[in-house]
């Protein structure tokens, strides 16, 4: 199980970034932007074949892809008569929507990941099957029994327990009635709430079971948008706190420190925990199905937030550049000049190797990690 966990992370990764280069792919396509190549892996070409005028295929290293879109920088040739069609060319808006369609496929896979877990999977809930009655309490004198299902309270319908049932707490002992369901058979019960000492709050008596809750389509779109923006503010903090986190990584990859479960974790850390969720004796089929779904969504927007840094050469770094381009355009304009020359990414090679070395550095120490140190769940 352990290893279907794994395997089933790397196709999630490979299908995750097939979206991403499908991402600039179909928006440098809509704008007539010249594309050549559409490849899933590094390397030798293993296979391909040709659409149009894109080449798509699979290479021998699977780490990672791309999508070759030509006239990326004002060096590179364009076929006669192409021009027009270059990168280079495009005006700002469309390179800003092409450079960030990835970071968009990313989101968009997350937040249907989050949607799949509300509407498909289900989530543990508290839910109003009632599965004890405590004696002598206010449940036990109105009548209600083990496997009555709470359907409403004052007449408002239950739709989420853990919510609804504060109408009890907030009773101050007043009689409430309650509609249930036995036997397939609704009826109707009062009872008035006892104030109980040791909890501080007035209750019914009775116990409800947890068990897995689908929500509706449009309950599930918000919880979707919520449960995104939350994995999203989560990645920015992240992303912050990541320089801060290095240090620590690298006493606990050369050291004897344990690893901090929020720690920086790499791409051999994040499948072995998923092999932990799948093969976990702790949880049943729908927890691990979702923990896998939470995992995978979880990484989505995390790695569509790093591409958007405004640094080379990831997608961020070149719309930095694309909107220095428009500042210089602007200035320009109201100095009554002409546009000047776009800035040639090339010249910024110094700097784009730097971060690649940085990060060709923490990638490798990450590996290091995740093989001698691998961060545990318990799950």
């Amino acid at each position: 199980m352990k290893l279907l966990g794994i395997l089933a992370f790397a196709i999630a990764l490979l299908l995750s970034v097939m979206l991403h280069e499908f991402g600039h792919y179909i928006t440098a396509k809509r704008f007539d932007m010249k594309v050549t190549e559409f490849f899933l892996g590094f390397g030798k070409r293993i296979w391909s074949y040709t659409r149009g005028e894109t080449e798509f295929g699979i290479k021998a290293i699977p780490a990672g892809g791309y999508c070759r879109i030509e006239g990326m920088t004002p060096r590179d040739q364009m076929p006669a008569g192409e021009e027009s069609r270059a990168f280079f060319g495009a005006t700002t808006s469309r390179k800003l929507v092409v450079l960030g369609a990835g970071s968009f496929a990313h989101f968009l896979l997350g937040f249907l990941l989050m949607f799949s877990i509300f509407f498909g999977v289900g989530v543990n809930a508290l839910l109003s099957d009632v599965t004890q009655v405590a004696p002598s309490s206010a449940a036990a004198s109105a009548g209600f029994q083990v496997g009555d299902k709470i359907l409403a309270i004052d007449g408002k319908k239950v739709t989420d327990w853990y919510i609804d049932a504060k109408a009890i707490s907030a009773s101050e002992g007043k009689e409430l009635t309650f509609t249930i369901e036995r036997d397939g058979q609704e009826l109707t019960l009062k009872a008035a709430p006892t104030y109980l000492a040791s909890e501080k709050r007035y209750m019914l008596g009775v116990v409800t079971k947890i068990g897995t809750k689908r929500e509706s389509f449009i309950t599930s779109i918000n919880e979707s948008a919520r449960a995104t923006a939350l994995l999203t503010r989560e990645s920015i903090k992240a992303l912050i706190a990541l320089p801060t986190k290095v240090p620590q990584l690298i006493r606990q990859t050369f050291g004897n420190e344990k690893r901090d479960p929020n720690g920086l974790v790499g791409i051999v850390g994040a499948a072995r925990v998923s092999g932990d969720a799948v093969s976990s004796n702790k949880l049943n089929n729908t927890e691990r199905l979702g923990t896998f779904l939470l995992l995978i969504a979880s990484l989505n927007i995390f790695v569509g937030l790093f591409n958007l840094l405004p640094l080379l050469p990831l997608d961020g770094g070149h719309m930095a550049v694309a909107i220095a381009d428009e500042i210089r355009a602007f200035f320009a304009r109201l100095r009554g000049k002409p546009r000047p020359a776009g800035i040639d990414v090339n010249v910024l090679t110094p700097i784009t190797m730097s971060v690649f070395a940085v990060l060709a550095v923490l990638t490798a120490i990450l590996l290091i990690a995740d093989i001698l140190n691998p961060v545990s769940l318990n799950l």
